[in-house]
């Protein structure tokens, strides 16, 4: 019988390669597990995940050939579990990868997949190349240095590869301390008005309900505004691209913007599988439309913050150079500053 933990973790990564999200499934499907076992089931998704681009070098090391989807993927959780985690006994990780094989209607590739396995050892391997050894891109990583320097991009990219932390910010919801550090740019006070023109989830929003501004939430599709339940804001739902039903002006503006969300890879580790360099042209287009279209509704002396929670300069430099004012920038990155990376950019008409 499999263990419910490499069952709930087979079921997971094979909906993320069909376009899920890990940390939503995760939390939807070990529902019904006990805790040790949602525990093991976090630790091989996220792990195959992050360390994908190890775990399949090592396949194409010990097996030939074009492999299915499933066995695949059964493939990278048993190594992982072999390699990167320690108390996992061999046996339980080798056979119930070859069993979720033959669930899967894969049954001709169990022989295969035992015999990978069983040759899987834990000594040093000399990775062929930067990317594979980041588990990450080559493109990504080729990017990234010429932005940011090699020095900075490993740093970076080693912070992927680890679990990120959990943060509670102060509304009582669980919030990465990057993200929290972007409302408290937007000086808020009791009384200001505030159009939170991207707003879903809700977690900046509470931040500024909890601030005493006067909210109004913004987003396209009325079921992401019904994760504010509770919160006491307006909710529209608008396209922050076009034309708002607004005659009033705000006195704050954040433009929390949709990104790729490179900043969060060690959070979202399917991201850097999934990311093209062609999605940062729609991207870009979509934010300096966001960004243009709210400075409209900017009341004379107010401030507009734009964020993203990637570290893409299509996506954050090279928009606020888009839209022309004196911006006050600020940058987090994974690896040197505690968190998820952001990028902050404030416009403030007072000064």
């Amino acid at each position: 019988m499999i263990s419910p933990a490499r069952q709930v973790a087979f079921e997971a990564l094979e909906k993320v390669h069909r376009g899920g999200f890990a940390g939503d499934l995760v939390v939807a499907l070990s529902a019904q597990l006990d805790t040790r076992d949602a525990g093991l089931c976090s630790e091989i998704v996220f792990g195959c995940l992050r360390y994908q681009a190890q775990l399949d070098y090592l396949i194409a090391r010990l097996a030939q050939g074009r492999l299915d989807v499933e066995v695949r993927i059964a493939l990278r959780m048993g190594i992982y579990q072999l390699r990167y985690l320690d108390r996992i006994p061999a046996h339980a990780a080798v056979s119930d990868s070859v069993e979720l094989v033959k669930q899967a209607r894969k049954a001709s590739a169990a022989g295969l997949v035992n015999a990978v396995l069983r040759k899987v050892d834990g000594e040093p391997v000399a990775w062929p190349d930067r990317a594979t050894e980041l588990s990450m891109p080559d493109w990504l990583i080729n990017k990234w240095e010429r932005q940011f320097g090699p020095e900075i991009t490993e740093r970076i990219a080693a912070a992927s590869l680890e679990p990120a932390e959990t943060y509670i910010a102060s509304t009582g919801r669980i919030q990465d301390i990057g993200a929290q550090s972007v409302v408290p740019m937007l000086d808020l006070h009791p009384g200001v008005t505030l159009l939170d023109l991207c707003a879903a989830p809700g977690n900046k929003t509470a931040q500024a309900v909890q601030l005493g501004a006067c909210t109004i939430a913004c987003d396209l599709h009325w079921h992401r505004l019904q994760q504010l339940d509770g919160l006491d804001c307006g909710r529209v739902v608008a396209d922050g691209t076009r034309l708002l039903p607004f005659r009033a002006t705000f006195d704050r503006i954040l433009v929390d913007a949709p990104c790729s969300g490179t900043g969060t890879l060690g959070r979202n580790p399917e991201i850097r599988w999934r990311l093209a360099s062609s999605d940062l042209i729609g991207l870009h287009r979509k934010q300096v439309a966001l960004l243009t279209n709210a400075l409209q509704y900017l009341s004379p002396g107010g401030r507009l913050v734009y964020s993203t929670c990637s570290l893409e300069e299509e996506e954050n430099q090279l928009v606020i150079k888009a839209v022309p004012g004196h911006w006050q920038v600020t940058q987090r990155l994974p690896g040197l500053d505690p968190g998820d990376g952001f990028f902050i950019a404030v416009l403030d008409l007072s000064k």
